[in-house]
């Protein structure tokens, strides 16, 4: 008996171990984009669109990090362990943010880049839970994206800590088949 609980407990582990990538998209459109008539990965005109007009556009788990701050579980995102070459947009609005060559393994939890597009985002203060951060905003939708810290790699220096949910990734490949 111990030894087939020793089994199911081995690989309950090791399934909880594999790390997911995420679904290639087989078209520039995903579930974020289709009903969003504010989504443009050419338009970086700003945008003054209230959350109550978010909340009926985006699904709730972007709309909860996007819209309200919130912060996926360490280790969750799609995007945490991912070394494709292309470029990370906002999936709220699909303003350009990342190219994947500052993207970094950071072992902190969360898809961490050394440099940001000076173009596409933005950063505020942010003294939530005690802490003094600074935290980073898509430029064109003020939607949160996550923190910037100073214990990145060089040549920046920064760690661009970002939740997966607030980007969409188009590989490369993805571009050049278009």
């Amino acid at each position: 008996m111990k030894i087939i609980l020793s089994i199911l407990v081995c690989l309950s582990l090791q399934m909880c171990s594999q790390v997911k990538q995420p679904e290639k998209s087989t078209s520039m459109e995903n579930s974020t984009t289709k009903n969003n008539p504010y989504y443009s990965r050419t338009d970086r005109t700003k945008l003054n669109v209230p959350n109550s007009e978010w909340k009926k556009i985006l699904p709730a788990d972007v709309y909860a990090v996007a819209r309200e701050a919130a912060t996926e579980r360490p280790g969750t995102g799609k995007y945490n362990v991912y070394d494709e070459k292309g470029d990370y947009y906002c999936a709220v609005c699909g303003n350009h943010l990342f190219r994947s060559d500052a993207k970094f393994a950071s072992t902190c939890g969360w898809p961490s880049f050394f440099e940001a597009d000076k173009e596409g985002t933005a950063y505020k203060r942010d003294s939530s839970y005690g802490m003094e951060r600074i935290e980073v905003l898509c430029k064109r939708c003020d939607s949160h994206l996550g923190h910037v810290f100073n214990d990145g790699p060089a040549p920046t220096g920064t760690r661009y800590c970002m939740n997966s949910v607030s980007l969409e990734f188009v590989g490369d490949s993805e571009k050049a088949a278009k």
